[in-house]
């Protein structure tokens, strides 16, 4: 059954992929309602980096150039260190990055303040999703809304996953877990450090803060310390000044400590007018930090496919074949990035550090970006042209 242009849509979730979402349909003149569970709309106090390909999707949904102006390039993966502190890659002065570095909170802020039309409803718990003739149904805390299109981006836990892809597995434990912070302290350049089973990232975000990650391979879920800030200076002790002046620099209550999970790929991201987004999709590990990048592609490839056709299954369905394969491939990689990156004890790192060593710095840019060009590299497509009427 076909719907009109300027469709009704419900976007389950009010994170970045749900707001980037919503954007992304209010472009195409889409009426927008996003329910979010918590009692307000934010960001855990982290950082995150975007690469290209999620720049572009910025630019896309019209708010590129504010976004640049918030981000501050990082460097990290062109400034390798071991625990050492041995330079294994040394960024040289004026060397550009491709990559931005970004408080969460201050995208996820612009995503929001972007919105012009969307109805977001904040303290509202969706209970489950069910198709009703030519529509769809989202039953919640607030009642019953329908809509033509039902939108899941509420995460790795999602509902509407649960709901409506009843065969789906749990995400599961891929053997890391990972503490993170944000210190207010100056920092020029972000760099991180490779360890044997273990890593640290350093990444200067807006308003002079550095968001600092340490991961590291775990033999299980659920394991929490008292003082989770005293954890992480007991496993990188011996590691560079400038990373544990970081954590030292963060408030013990401010330090998050999460586990690091992924979602195994599903046969589809869209059923019975019903599609999914970002972690709720596709939740991957953050070794090649595209989460938020491939919530931003599913964001604008989800609007254009309603914006070629009036039909809303047959557009689900073409958003699933563009998106689906190209996310499960990112978050295979991620995967097996993270398995390397954590993989066992002094012989792999050693294995790690001389293959790194054989490039020189002046090249490991360029070295790196052809590496990541297939994901780097990816574009959104081009809106299409509407003739008088269409």
């Amino acid at each position: 059954m076909n719907a009109p242009r300027g469709g009704s849509a419900v976007v389950v979730g009010g994170g970045i992929a749900g707001l980037a979402t919503a954007l992304a349909l209010e472009g195409i003149g889409w009426t927008v309602t996003v329910l979010e569970s918590s009692a307000s709309l934010g960001e855990t106090g982290a950082g995150m980096s975007l690469s290209p390909n999620a720049l572009a999707c910025l630019d896309a949904l019209g708010v590129g150039e504010r976004a640049r102006s918030l981000g501050v390039p990082f460097h990290g993966p062109f400034d390798l260190r071991t625990p050492a502190g041995r330079r294994l890659v040394t960024a040289r002065p004026g060397t550009p990055s491709p990559l931005l570095g970004f408080h969460r909170a201050d995208l996820h802020g612009l995503l929001g303040e972007a919105l012009t039309r969307s109805s977001v409803r904040t303290g509202v718990e969706v209970t489950g999703v069910h198709r009703d003739g030519g529509g769809v149904v989202v039953s919640s805390t607030a009642g019953e809304l329908r809509a033509d299109a039902v939108i899941g981006a509420d995460g790795a836990h999602s509902t509407v996953r649960g709901s409506c892809w009843p065969e789906s597995l749990p995400p599961r434990f891929t053997g890391g877990t990972v503490w993170r912070g944000i210190a207010a302290v100056p920092l020029e350049r972000g760099f991180m450090v490779m360890g044997p089973g273990a890593y640290a990232l350093a990444m200067p975000v807006a308003r002079g803060r550095v968001y600092w990650a340490h991961v590291r391979r775990c033999a299980r879920p659920g394991l929490r310390h008292e003082d989770e800030r005293g954890a992480v200076l007991d496993r990188i002790e011996g590691w560079p000044a400038d990373l544990r002046a970081l954590v030292e620099a963060t408030p013990s209550e401010a330090v998050l400590h999460h586990d690091v999970f992924d979602l195994a790929p599903l046969p589809d991201l869209a059923r019975r007018r019903v599609a999914l987004v970002g972690d709720a999709a596709h939740l991957m590990c953050p070794d090649l930090a595209q989460g938020a990048g491939q919530a931003l592609e599913d964001a604008v490839v989800l609007a254009r496919s309603l914006d070629a056709t009036g039909d809303v299954d047959a557009a689900l369905a073409r958003y699933d074949s563009e998106r689906r394969p190209r996310s499960q491939w990112v978050a295979a990689q991620a995967r097996a990035n993270a398995r390397q990156n954590l993989s066992g004890g002094s012989a792999g790192h050693a294995a790690l550090v001389a293959t790194t060593a054989l490039v020189p710095s002046s090249l490991w840019p360029r070295f790196a970006e052809a590496g990541l060009a297939r994901l780097w590299g990816w574009r959104p497509p081009v809106r299409p042209e509407r003739t008088a009427g269409g």
